[in-house]
């Protein structure tokens, strides 16, 4: 079939092409299609002067679903629109007895919820977070599994729900906390959240909105001439831009793959480009970032412009790598590394080993390095004694390459994700509570010593007869008792619990019980990642006023180096979930908000409450 372009798009390509060879002629001669706005635009230095991003906000999903496998712990839901919902759903699937399986104590209707985070892809994977009506009579969610079911925009109007169309669906085992007691704790023992368990069935778009006063053909076309020409992708053997004008008003970005984990950035990098990229105005540009980068006050805004110049400003961040200021360093490292300067591997390995307050950024610049010189720094990390540097490393390494052998996984049971590392340093058990089902062993040989009895879900338990000997047990009604015999070996254990037909969350109780009773002989923790919000404050001028990291929330208790985070020893574990994003550049970019950053009383204690060791 031919092709025909629209009318804007050979409008665009042509203003492209004058704008990308420095022609103005088509203006100069008073053409009345040039909109006095475009003429006030002469006077912008950066996109982000003519603008703003689209497509930051997360897309929450919702549906109402059915938890089964309960253990007498569920209910029949009370009449509500929300039964309605459930009961034409199942006769929508040809599910027969749709009353009688709600009746039943083993089931519970549950309300979920989940996000879509900028920039996803169909088929990417998010956490759902699960919970009963207020109503409702269900006891514990301990155990659960959640039935497939799609996912939508919804609202409840004149008391009905309402909805749109598909965007996800979601299934998968609710993750609860097992200590939480439903006499004592009923509001946390029926919620939970599902790991990785939406699948978006949408691609989100990014782009650029012009402002009001910005808006014309000119401006956009513009636009997409400056951001392709920094950045470009290769698709099916063909180069080309990430930018394109759809109308006066709007430019669509393709996520360019440095970036994917790290979208703010990424638009903040757009919106620093320069409109204007004579030899003089280059020149110009980085005589003057070069005297801001030097100042450690100045220096992050100075190098995210540098990088937004591209290759032209890899010398000028180069010189700062030998700045005696630790700001400075970093910040001209971490534009380096995503200019994909190998050069940048050693300053921010250094960093992430000795600076609390950048870590978190420090490990992120290094996970989009391919280079072998951070793949040895991040590598090195792993035996480090703090918890969150060295599972910080570990996530790094997995970004970067997951099929590293250093720190290659499997997927047990088609459950959860499970790395053993053959690794030096104090032995310790990493679980996940967000993102998607994780366990790693840092250490081969962890044991469980003698536990009497360990529960890991409602049909598996764990004893121990005699020392170094564990008895791995399924007691399932109508069915025979099933059993394994397995050293005390922690590898051995896990994939017998597993083989057994436990998932995850029932993994995750049956460690954090071996924790609370002093069976676990290792570390145990949970998304043990550094956080942002840290203030930097320089070793040899502690009377000197504190500078702070990438982002702005203060964290006053954090430790300061890598001897206070190891002196911290087993730091109480929760199961609480993590905000996801990379390292921001300024207050306006903060990692991805999730359902915990924005609701921190829900999830602060699904799972793992703090122990009292």
């Amino acid at each position: 079939m031919k092709s025909v372009a629209t009318p804007f798009a050979l409008c665009v390509t042509a203003l492209a092409l004058l704008t990308a060879g420095g022609g103005c002629s088509l203006w100069s001669r008073g053409d009345p299609s040039r909109s006095l706005d475009a003429a006030t635009s002469e006077n912008a230095d950066v996109v982000g002067d003519l603008a703003v991003p689209y497509g930051l906000h997360p897309i929450p999903v919702e549906s109402i679903g059915l938890v089964t496998g309960l253990r007498g712990t569920g209910s029949d839901p009370l009449p509500s629109p929300e039964r309605q919902y459930l009961l034409a759903e199942m006769q929508r699937r040809g599910v027969d007895s749709p009353n009688t399986i709600l009746a039943s104590p083993d089931t519970a209707l549950v309300l979920l919820r989940g996000y879509l985070r900028p920039g996803i892809q169909r088929g990417d994977r998010f956490d759902i977070e699960v919970r009963v009506p207020s109503r409702s009579e269900t006891k514990s969610l301990l155990g659960g599994y959640l039935l497939e079911v799609p996912m939508r925009e919804m609202a409840v109007l004149g008391g009905a729900i309402r909805e749109g169309r598909t965007l996800a669906s979601g299934e998968g085992p609710v993750l609860v906390d097992p200590n939480a007691d439903p006499a004592k704790d009923p509001i946390y023992a029926t919620r939970g959240v599902i790991l990785g368990g939406g699948v978006s069935r949408t691609s989100r778009t990014l782009g650029l909105v012009l402002k009001p006063e910005h808006q014309s053909v000119f401006n956009s076309a513009r636009i997409q001439t400056v951001v392709n020409r920094r950045f470009s992708l290769v698709h099916r053997g063909i180069q080309e831009g990430v930018a394109k004008a759809k109308t006066n008003e709007y430019i669509e970005l393709k996520v360019h793959p440095r970036y994917k984990d790290n979208i703010e950035r990424y638009l903040a990098v757009i919106r620093a480009i320069p409109l204007k990229d004579s030899e003089t105005d280059r020149v110009r540009r980085l005589g003057e970032l070069q005297q801001q980068l030097m100042d450690a006050e100045k220096a992050g805004a100075a190098a995210l412009k540098l990088e937004a110049m591209g290759t032209p400003a890899v010398a000028t961040l180069k010189e700062a790598l030998q700045s005696p200021h630790a700001p400075v360093r970093f910040y001209a490292a971490e534009a380096l590394a995503y200019l994909d300067c190998p050069d940048a591997a050693p300053v921010l390995g250094q960093i992430a080993r000795d600076e609390p307050a950048f870590r978190v950024y420090a490990l992120s610049a290094l996970s989009t390095l391919n280079d072998l010189e951070s793949v040895q720094q991040l590598r090195s990390m792993l035996s480090l004694s703090s918890a969150e540097t060295r599972y910080g490393a570990f996530r790094a390494l997995s970004t970067l390459n997951p099929n590293d052998p250093m720190i290659m996984g499997e997927k047990l049971g088609d459950q959860f994700w499970y790395h053993v590392l053959n690794v030096d340093g104090p032995p310790m058990v990493h679980v996940t509570k967000s993102r998607k089902p994780e366990l790693v062993l840092f250490g081969s040989h962890i044991r469980l010593n003698h536990p009497p009895m360990l529960e890991a879900g409602n049909r598996i338990m764990l004893t121990s007869p005699e020392p170094g000997k564990i008895v791995v047990s399924k007691f399932t009604p109508n069915e025979a008792d099933q059993k394994r015999f397995v050293s005390e070996n922690l590898d051995e254990v896990v994939r017998a619990v597993v083989e057994l037909g436990g998932t995850y969350p029932e993994v995750v109780q049956m460690l954090q019980q071996a924790k609370a009773g002093g069976y676990l002989m290792a570390r145990f923790e949970v998304d043990a990642l550094p956080e942002p919000g840290r203030r930097y404050l320089p070793q040899s001028a502690p009377d000197q006023e504190q500078l702070r990291g990438p982002l702005v929330e203060d964290n006053p208790e954090a430790p300061q180096s890598e001897t206070d985070a190891a002196a911290e020893g087993d730091r109480p574990s929760k199961m609480g979930v993590s905000a996801e994003g990379g390292p921001s550049v300024s207050e306006a970019s903060a990692p991805e908000e999730t359902a915990a950053t924005r609701r921190p009383g829900l999830l602060q204690r699904l799972g793992l409450r703090k122990s009292s060791d």
